[in-house]
């Protein structure tokens, strides 16, 4: 136990470090609320919307939306609006483009990184189609 315990200790003191250098590298202070927001981003495997997460964040929506609209001014998250009309949001990392489905509205992170159009910077790429689970 004491083992897996340390390991868990390094893990989230590293992760820690990645936060507070994400957040060192931008204009904005490491709060108790940016940090709970991060931490849910950096985890996350997809896309997060505010319906997604709303149950593990203690704060209210328009401390969520005041600090996402600070995050994506500072280019730490960015986000893309789905079938359903909600906004989904990840840590900005390489550009890569999402696949929706127009039937279920699943998302999913398309891993191909030579998405390129000459003399365009693309910001976002969305696919629509359905996908397996909806064939």
């Amino acid at each position: 136990m004491q083992l897996s315990c340390s390991l868990w200790i390094l893990s989230y003191n590293s992760f820690m470090s990645k936060i507070e250098t994400i957040i060192n590298q931008s204009n904005i202070k490491l709060t108790t609320a940016r940090i709970a927001i991060l931490e849910l981003f950096a985890q996350a495997k997809k896309p997060l919307c505010y319906e997604d997460i709303k149950s593990k964040l203690s704060m209210d929506k328009a401390t969520f939306y005041r600090n996402i609209a600070k995050f994506e001014e500072e280019n730490i998250l960015n986000s893309f609006e789905s079938n359903d009309k909600k906004r989904y949001y990840e840590i900005q990392k390489n550009p890569h483009a999402h696949f929706i489905c127009s039937s279920c509205s699943k998302i999913e992170c398309i891993k191909e990184q030579n998405i390129s159009l000459e003399g365009y910077k693309i910001d976002n790429i969305i696919i629509k189609g359905i996908c397996p689970n909806c064939l």
